[in-house]
C-alpha cells in the first residue's frame, strides 16, 4: 500500500498513528504529495480530483479517500474494533466525537488558508473568526468530557484530538489552548509518550 501524504497534515498524521498503532506501518509506502490552495497539481488531481489529503492507493491499484475512511480500513485489516468500536453506545460516541474533530481540523485549515493563501486586501476577518470559535468551541467541549480524555483503550477520537491541538502548536502558536483547557493540556503530554504520537510530530515549518 502508498499512501500519498504531508508531514505537516493533520489528517495524514491521524493516518500515521493509527496505522503504528495497529502494527501495520512497515506495510506501507509513504509517498510526499502537495494540495497548495491556487495551485494545480494534476498528478495528485488523478489521484483525488478534489486534491485533499491524505489517499491510500492498495496494491490493486483502488484508492481510499478521507482519513477517517482510511483508518476504518486499516483496523478492519488489523482484525476490526480496535481503534473504531464495532458496536453498542460507544461506537457512536467515539464516531461522533471524531466527526466534530474532523469539522474543527477543517475549520483550523480554512484560517489557516485564508491567512497564508488568500491576498491581505481580500481576507474577511470575521469568516476566518468565526471558523476559529468552532475550533475553540469544540476544544471547550472536549475539556468537560472527563470520559473521552480517560478513555482506557485507544480509539480514533482520541488520536483526532491529539492531531487537533498537535496542528494547534504548528500552526496556532500563540492561541492559549494549554492555559484556557488545561484537561486537554494533561490529555496531550500523556498522549505524547505514546512512541506513534512523538515520532509522528510534524516538522515546526
Amino acid at each position: 500500500m502508498k499512501l500519498a501524504f504531508s508531514p505537516v497534515s493533520p489528517f495524514a498524521r491521524k493516518v500515521r498513528i493509527a496505522a503504528i498503532e495497529l502494527g501495520l506501518i512497515d506495510k506501507i509506502e509513504f509517498v510526499p504529495a502537495t494540495a497548495v490552495p491556487g495551485q494545480p497539481n494534476d498528478e495528485y488531481s488523478r489521484i483525488n480530483p478534489v486534491k485533499r489529503l491524505p489517499a491510500l492507493i492498495l496494491d490493486n491499484g483502488d484508492v481510499i479517500l478521507d482519513s477517517y475512511v482510511i483508518v476504518e480500513y486499516l483496523d478492519e485489516l488489523a482484525g476490526g474494533g480496535k481503534l473504531i468500536p464495532a458496536s453498542g453506545a460507544l461506537k457512536w460516541r467515539v464516531k461522533s466525537d471524531h466527526s466534530l474533530l474532523q469539522g474543527m481540523l477543517d475549520s483550523m485549515l480554512l484560517c489557516r488558508y485564508e491567512k497564508i493563501a488568500r491576498p491581505e486586501p481580500l481576507r474577511w476577518q470575521a469568516w476566518a473568526d468565526d471558523h476559529w470559535n468552532r475550533a475553540w468551541s469544540g476544544m471547550a467541549r472536549f475539556e468537560k468530557q472527563t470520559e473521552m480524555l480517560s478513555r482506557p483503550s485507544l480509539d480514533i477520537a482520541q488520536i483526532a484530538l491529539t492531531c487537533v491541538l498537535g496542528y494547534a502548536d504548528l500552526r496556532f502558536a500563540d492561541c492559549g489552548w494549554r492555559k484556557a483547557y488545561p484537561k486537554l493540556d494533561a490529555f496531550h503530554e500523556k498522549m505524547l509518550t505514546r512512541p506513534s504520537v512523538k515520532v509522528s510530530l510534524p516538522p515546526s515549518a
